[in-house]
């Protein structure tokens, strides 16, 4: 108990001792070094012990009376607690460059307001990304503290920048040169600023409405805003809108949402969520991002990045109903400025399929509510989806695969794709629609249930238009990269939507961790892939494999083989692990559909009887049968140092530059890196039929399904629905290309009964090679012979339309008719 008392003794002592130190340090005239222990004192003494002037006349001398002791050190203070501001204005500045670019600005021309700016360090900061004294034409500092007003004064002088003004004014009221702005102005696209930020203001603002109010009417029609600050927030109150650009990573724990609103309480740091929701409801979202300060017990900050909601016209933009038309095969009236033929058209196209997108549109626009975020998208390939709905949430932002089993090159040689072609194509990671693209066909639609897979593809998208082969080798072709963080907000964001950009953001120590394979060594296939690398290490094969990798002939890599062939190949690992269903389907993707395919095959082949099915042992010998059939005439018929990239990859975590996909080529980048090479590709987040359902009947020339017809339950009436939708929507002679873990699939029939013939184009029998990837059974080509049922032209696939009463008469000339994005 003695010792009890001097541990507590010691500490009082101790914090007495600091408070002394501060109040010291604080309260006496001693010039403080911008570096070290001093400036953290004082910040101490600023915001927890000095008290807050009560007799205060206002917000100028409430700010002044927080600011006045510390507006020295502010700068040296904030650098850890104020994260995300150098990610804002790294995003902005990729905005503007992409628009310099698309000519919307020009350099030397813009001008930008940095509202609540403090001392200029966000000014300052933007050199990193942007020459501010010869790319800005003018900027200005508004803020309502002198004290850091003076700061700021103080370092553009230092910097010799005289294109920069420090305006010590409210952020409700401040007033610009009317050169710059002027809202009466006729020309509304040339008047206003091309870009206004905030950083950590809007949550000092008490009036913060009439502040945002106002920034919608200072920005052009092409402007951008960018905010950077704290908020806290629960999810349930963004659970039901649709123009937020995403809300992953956005909730906060109850717990959370009482700390850090009752602690920035006490500094007036307003925490409430509606701060943020009004910002949203006022622009439209462009990138949206929910991030933590963990260096700081994971205070929550977002990123917001917006335009004006109220889109005008401009000559490189696409209207909702040319989108519209995009997204489902539909024909595009171009009405040329005639508003009757318009008029016309928009009521022709109630009785239209529409797409969830197109709907989704009509009904922000009759609540008076921004677009979904994908509408304010430089790109429009990526369609809007509700990233809450349980069916994409499911996958719990992971992706299966991190590339794609299927062998393009067999694609190619049995679908002969044209320029007339409008393929639907499972997305997967994307490596064959990348593929096909290279063929020029008319449009591609990328479908896949799994948010995540689609992310995948689009940052390899994003990749063609903002980077070069080197680094797009390094990402995809190394799977790593050490500036992918730092190339994905200042190149890459641009072009992607708001939701890849937060995935990609989060998880951008995929590319950037030091430890592991990077980008191959993800995914739900992941567990396969590590545990074939630690049989390797246990049983010391490395020197084995990389013989493999490195053999020059098949006679060479048949020789090597063997002693691989017996770890892998071993019926004890197969009995324990490779033959369960836990493994096929997180290790694998084989769901147990698909599995029970297998079995029911080799049961067939091998004229065993239902009553047998319950065995394990005799289920294992299926599995592991079906991987010798793989694996075995892969090494026999194929070389994988120099072709087959796919098994290359699986042992070496990355590809080589003598073995790797199409896409990563030289050529490959030339090609698809060339501006419009995306114009026609369009990626939905849905399921097969939703997607099918939705587009224009007798439009669609190519389906490849992959294998994902082997998931459906025999059953179910999933098998015969979607045949029987395909037929709806190909063309007669369109194809149907599908693999199956079965040489002969049930489902098979299901097409035949509805206005298909079905050709089997490859099959697996023991010792074969189908393909490079040998994966599966069995290759089908459907071919569509005879239409089931003529469309209905009196149908209402949609009950929304752009004329619908409930958008107000006033709002439809300027927020429908010339709603160009």
């Amino acid at each position: 108990m003695d010792w009890m008392h001097v541990y507590i003794i010691g500490a009082a002592l101790l914090v007495f001792a600091l408070i002394s130190l501060v109040l010291l340090v604080s309260t006496q005239h001693i010039k403080v070094a911008s570096t070290g222990v001093g400036p953290y004192l004082k910040f101490i003494w600023a915001n927890f012990l000095k008290p807050h002037d009560k007799k205060a006349g206002g917000q100028q001398d409430a700010l002044e009376s927080f600011y006045k002791t510390q507006a020295a050190i502010y700068d040296a203070t904030r650098r850890r607690l104020l994260c995300g501001r150098e990610d804002m204005l790294g995003l902005v500045a990729a905005q503007l460059k992409y628009k310099v670019d698309n000519k919307e600005v020009k350099t030397g021309k813009a001008v930008w307001v940095d509202v609540g700016g403090g001392t200029g360090y966000n000014i300052e900061a933007m050199a990193a990304f942007l020459p501010v004294d010869t790319f800005f034409k003018h900027v200005y500092l508004v803020d309502l503290s002198p004290s850091l007003c003076e700061v700021a004064r103080k370092r553009f002088e230092r910097l010799g920048w005289k294109n920069v003004t420090v305006l010590c004014q409210d952020a409700r009221s401040f007033q610009l040169p009317d050169k710059e702005f002027d809202p009466r102005s006729k020309n509304a696209a040339s008047a206003g600023v091309d870009l206004i930020t905030m950083s950590y203001s809007l949550s000092m603002i008490p009036d913060y409405y009439s502040v945002v109010d106002s920034l919608t009417s200072r920005l052009k029609s092409t402007g951008m805003l960018g905010v950077c600050d704290f908020y806290v927030q629960s999810i349930v109150d963004v659970s039901c809108r649709n123009y937020t650009g995403g809300a992953f990573n956005r909730h906060v724990n109850w717990l959370g949402r009482v700390f850090w609103r009752a602690w920035f309480d006490f500094d007036r740091v307003s925490l409430e969520a509606a701060r943020r929701d009004y910002l949203e409801y006022k622009f439209g979202t462009v990138i949206s991002a929910s991030e933590r300060n963990y260096l700081l017990g994971g205070i929550p900050y977002y990123i917001f990045v917006g335009c004006p909601k109220e889109i005008e016209s401009t000559p490189s933009s696409q209207s909702i109903e040319k989108l519209d038309a995009s997204f489902t095969e539909s024909p595009y009236l171009l009405p040329a400025n005639h508003k009757q033929e318009m008029d016309n058209a928009v009521v022709k196209s109630t009785l239209e399929i529409r797409s969830k997108a197109y709907e989704s549109a009509v009904i922000n626009l009759s609540a008076n509510l921004p677009l979904p975020s994908s509408f304010y998208q430089n790109h429009h390939y990526r369609i809007h989806y509700n990233d809450m709905l349980p069916k994409h949430t499911q996958f719990q932002n992971e992706y299966i695969y991190a590339f794609t089993w299927e062998d393009p090159r067999v694609d190619h040689r049995l679908l002969n794709i044209g320029k007339d072609d409008v393929i639907l194509a499972i997305t997967s990671a994307g490596d064959n629609i990348l593929d096909y693209l290279q063929k020029g066909p008319r449009r591609v639609h990328a479908v896949d249930l799994n948010p995540t897979q689609n992310h995948l593809l689009e940052l390899k998208v994003a990749c063609y238009s903002a980077l070069g082969h080197r680094d797009m080798w390094k990402i995809f072709g190394d799977g790593k990269h050490a500036q992918f963080r730092e190339l994905l907000i200042s190149k890459l964001s641009p072009h992607l939507s708001s939701q890849a950009f937060q995935y990609w953001l989060e998880h951008s120590q995929t590319f950037t961790s030091t430890s592991g394979y990077g980008l191959y060594e993800t995914g739900g296939s992941r567990h396969a892939i590590r545990m074939v690398r630690w049989l390797f290490n246990i049983f010391g094969l490395q020197g084995e494999v990389r013989k493999l990798c490195e053999a020059q002939s098949i006679a060479e890599q048949r020789e090597i083989w063997p002693r691989i062939r017996s770890v892998l190949m071993s019926r004890p690992l197969h009995w324990a692990i490779v033959s369960t269903e836990w493994f096929a389907w997180k290790a694998a993707g084989v769901p147990r559909n698909q599995r029970n395919m297998i079995v029911d095959d080799f049961f067939r082949r091998n004229g065993l009887t239902e009553d047998m099915k319950k065995g394990k042992d005799v289920s294992g010998q299926s599995i592991w049968e079906y991987v010798v059939n793989t694996l075995d005439p892969v090494i026999n018929d194929t070389l994988i140092s120099n072709d087959n990239y796919f098994y290359y990859l699986c042992v070496q975590g990355k590809f080589s530059r003598r073995c790797h996909p199409t896409y990563l080529s030289p050529q490959a980048h030339v090609k698809l890196s060339t501006p419009g090479a995306f114009d026609g590709l369009r990626i939905h987040t849905d399921e097969i039929n939703e997607v099918i359902n939705r587009i224009t009947p007798g439009t669609l020339t190519i389906a490849v399904v992959m294998d994902s017809m082997d998931w459906f339950d025999p059953a179910g009436d999933s098998a015969p629905v979607q045949a029987r939708t395909f037929n709806k929507a190909l063309k007669k002679g369109g194809r149907i290309l599908l693999r199956s873990a079965s040489i002969n699939p049930w489902y098979i029939k299901h097409f035949e009964e509805n206005g298909f013939s079905a050709r089997r184009v490859g099959a697996r029998f023991p010792g074969s090679c189908i393909d490079r990837v040998n994966m599966y059974a069995s290759t089908w080509i459907c071919t569509k012979t005879k239409d089931m049922s003529r469309p209905n032209p009196d149908r209402k696939m949609s009950a929304l339309s752009l004329t619908d009463s409930a958008i107000p008469a006033g709002k439809m000339s300027s927020s429908v008719e010339n709603l160009l994005i």
